[in-house]
């Protein structure tokens, strides 16, 4: 049985939140199934460059610059809209590695370079993955290894 669980919330353009995954049942970890971002004003009124990054390093990423040979780098996400007719808002674009196993808190960062420098609204989906003790133990010494880069 597959359980899940959104995350949601609206952050600063250029601001890092914290997903909190401490506290969590011990032999479960969480795999990401979903990353997407919303612009949280001037919807058709302002150009908007949004993007976001989640990782599981000790730093977060730049979303305007993501890295693909960061380990630590589990979700990136990109959506573009411009007010010119001839543009108009393109798809969002989402990358995830969703063979990646959370056990540990991840830092999430938006940004809005489309000048505007609005917040930024996300959403994450997660799926719970039930895990063994030696899974377990390789899982967390894993991502506390990125972590501690």
């Amino acid at each position: 049985m597959r359980k899940e669980f959104v995350m949601r919330g609206k952050t600063a353009s250029g601001q890092t939140e914290v997903l909190n995954f401490s506290g969590f049942k011990p032999g479960m970890a969480y795999r990401l199934t979903e990353f997407q971002i919303y612009a949280s004003s001037g919807l058709h009124t302002v150009d908007q460059e949004l993007s976001a990054c989640i990782t599981a390093a000790k730093s977060p990423q730049d979303p305007t610059a993501p890295n693909f040979n960061d380990e630590g780098l589990i979700g990136t996400v990109l959506i573009n809209g411009t007010t010119a007719p001839r543009y108009p808002i393109g798809p969002m674009v989402s990358v995830i590695n969703d063979t990646f196993l959370i056990t540990q808190n991840l830092l999430l960062t938006v940004q809005d370079t489309g000048g505007s420098g609005l917040d930024v609204n996300w959403q994450c989906r997660f799926e719970s993955v039930k895990m063994t003790g030696p899974e377990e133990a390789v899982t967390n010494y894993k991502q506390f290894a990125i972590s501690d880069e």
